[in-house]
């Protein structure tokens, strides 16, 4: 959710080591550097290694700052205080500057991602209702929950679009008006007044341009040269109390905070509930705010995916798709003149009169426009109709699907889901009644192959810690693993009977945490009292369960719940705890995949009644790193925090 905020990392050697550490982590550290407690063999390696880079790095800056040495000169040999090692012993400071460093976290930095791929072979940073501040009921609506989101790594947004209120948006402008007028007192004539001013109508626009010989029409919205003196649309949860928010301010927002932390493309989820008319000004609205980021509308089929390298620096809207309107005469682009347009729409008798011959069926007019729908290039939404449907080959086409909804599709037709989610585009999303925005367990739904797990930021539970662990460090893009992908470059044609559990090697893990101690640890939310706080370290880890590659019944439905393998530890006290090395052993776990496998620290306050969550992480198990290693912590805001928490880990596979 959040770049982490890093403990001190000055040169240790220009520190004292007792102000720089807590004396429970001073304590585990002199033991490792007396060889008491030794590092693996393998970290042992890691440390010298990273000596040796400083030294280069400091001889090397020395170097571009003196004089050119003589060829007289002796050369310089490294003092006794540079190595690692000495005795016997790892040098303490050494140790000490190592573990604060990147190089000493319990989380393995990820590798350069490869983003050739179709973008159906990654999983995606996902919010659901991002505009909402809390529940899903009666909470705020807020650009600052997009531009929260954005600027933590979520490269899929969610924006439910509903007709303006002409009235609100008369007074907002009226207050940003008087705001102004006493600085420049601007001459309005009444005729441009908000007052007098009506929201244009149908007849007042002009007809979408047509063309002749089987092309397709290209339709031009309305523009309005005043954004002031109209209703636009408005972002809100409908049938709740949740208060709205401008959805050109939500543009505005997504337009600021997009490409700041990531260049990698943001995909934006339409739910549109708007009339026809707001639709027109929604299309105006996107045009503007987002010219140059958007991917341009395309006359010919999709018949591929891009990368996400094609698509850097690009947003991608995903609206329902509408087939553009053909016309296979020239009479018809004569006849399709606005009064023929009005008379064509208010009549159901046949087109075939005075004004030419067109033989085009009258289709049922789609809720939605399509100069809107052609802005959905390449995530274009379909309602779903089942994984044998025509649609389900479409390679642009994505489903959206809610829990309960995707949860009967994985018993009744587990192997397709499997192998359809290799190749094409599905979004899966949280239950309605979820009304205190909790969330569905994402970690099911990656390991079906879903790309686009929507979640509820709002609120901080398990499936928010688990997208954490996901995407961490990863520009909100994360290539699957080799086996869920599609093949190639292209899309495949059909599907597979492919069990999940067969795609895929799964391992036993055996995995062993010493929980030794922790420094600076956030207090829960609302708490100021250090000297009360009794914490205590809860370890879970988060598998597959058997259920998920049998397509057999989930436990729960897929909602967000504890790991399957747990640990507590004893409580301590105050805000730099010594746990003494409690161990917490989870042996020969069965059927282990490292890429979709999390472990999920929690920091709580042993109290009477609930333990307040203090502080938390969450490791992809193929980025946890083994050896003694400093975990460092989110406060309960999912903020960064200055809190470390010293472990050593023992991992296998087999």
């Amino acid at each position: 959710m959040s770049t982490h905020t890093s403990p001190p990392t000055e040169h240790l050697s220009t520190l004292s080591l007792s102000s720089s550490f807590s004396p429970a982590v001073l304590t585990h550290l002199k033991s490792i550097a007396n060889n008491e407690h030794p590092l693996p063999p393998s970290q042992l390696r890691e440390l010298q290694s990273f000596v040796s880079n400083r030294r280069d790095n400091a001889n090397s800056q020395s170097q571009d700052t003196q004089a050119p040495a003589s060829s007289h000169d002796p050369p310089k040999l490294p003092s006794r205080h540079h190595e690692a090692i000495s005795n016997g012993s790892v040098d303490l400071k050494h140790l000490a500057e190592y573990l604060v460093s990147p190089e000493g976290d319990a989380m393995m930095p990820l590798a350069d991602t490869d983003l050739s791929y179709p973008i159906s072979n990654y999983f995606i940073n996902s919010s659901h209702n991002t505009y909402l501040t809390g529940n899903q009921l009666y909470s705020e609506s807020s650009t600052e929950a997009y531009t929260n989101v954005l600027l933590r790594g979520c490269r899929c947004i969610e924006i439910d679009v509903w007709d303006g209120d002409a009235s609100s948006t008369i007074l907002e402008a009226e207050e940003k008006s008087e705001e102004k007028k006493h600085k420049h007192r601007p001459h309005i004539p009444r005729t441009l007044s908000s007052h007098h001013r009506k929201p244009a109508s149908e007849k007042d626009r002009p007809a979408a341009s047509s063309s002749a010989g089987g092309t397709l029409s290209l339709p031009t919205p309305w523009q309005s040269a005043s954004t002031a003196a109209r209703a636009e649309p408005r972002v809100l949860h409908g049938y709740t109390l949740t208060k709205e928010v401008s959805f050109r301010e939500v543009c505005v927002a997504v337009r600021e905070a997009a490409f700041v932390t990531s260049d990698l493309p943001v995909i934006v989820s339409l739910e549109v509930h708007a009339g026809r008319e707001q639709q027109e000004i929604m299309v105006e609205i996107i045009e503007q705010t987002w010219k140059g980021m958007l991917v341009k509308p395309t006359s010919s089929e999709c018949e591929r995916l891009p990368s996400p390298a094609e698509l850097r620096g690009k947003i991608l809207i995903k609206v329902k798709y509408v087939a553009p309107e053909r016309v296979t005469t020239k009479a018809a682009v004569k006849a399709a003149t606005p009064s023929m347009r009005r008379k064509h729409s208010s009549s159901s008798s046949s087109d075939s009169d005075n004004q030419g011959s067109v033989e085009a069926k009258e289709k049922k007019k789609s809720s939605i426009i399509e100069s809107l729908s052609a802005l959905g290039v390449y995530t274009r939404s379909y309602h779903f109709k089942g994984l044998a449907s025509s649609e389900a080959s479409v390679p642009c086409h994505v489903f959206s699907l809610s829990e309960k909804k995707f949860m009967a599709i994985h018993e009744s037709h587990g192997p397709t889901l499997f192998s359809h989610n290799r190749n094409y585009l599905m979004r899966a999303y949280p239950a309605g009644t979820r009304i205190t925005s909790s969330n569905l367990d994402p970690a099911v739904f990656w390991r079906k192959g879903v790309q686009i797990v929507a979640l509820n930021w709002q609120k901080l539970d398990a499936g928010v810690m688990l997208n954490e662990g996901m995407f961490a460090g990863s520009g909100g893009w994360v290539l699957k693993p080799k086996e869920y992908r599609g093949h190639g470059q292209g899309q495949r044609s059909g599907v597979s009977n492919e069990l999940q559990g067969d795609a895929i090697a799964h391992k036993t893990l055996s995995l062993s945490m010493e929980i030794l101690a922790g420094q600076e640890l956030p207090l829960p939310i609302g708490d100021d009292k250090p000297h009360g706080f009794q914490p205590y370290v809860k370890c879970e880890l988060h598998i597959e369960q058997p259920e998920e590659r049998t397509g057999a019944s989930i436990e729960g439905g897929g909602r967000s719940k504890d790991g399957e393998y747990k640990f507590r530890s004893k409580s301590s006290r105050g805000v730099e705890p010594n746990f003494g090395g409690e161990k917490a052993d989870f042996a020969n776990v069965p059927a282990v995949v490292e890429e979709l496998t999390f472990l999920r620290f929690k920091i709580q306050d042993h109290e009477f009644g609930k333990d307040d969550l203090a502080a938390w992480a969450c490791i992809r198990l193929d980025r946890l790193k083994e050896g003694y290693r400093f975990v460092r912590l989110l406060d309960a805001n999912g903020d960064g925090s200055r809190g470390l928490l010293l472990v050593k880990i023992t991992k296998s596979l087999s």
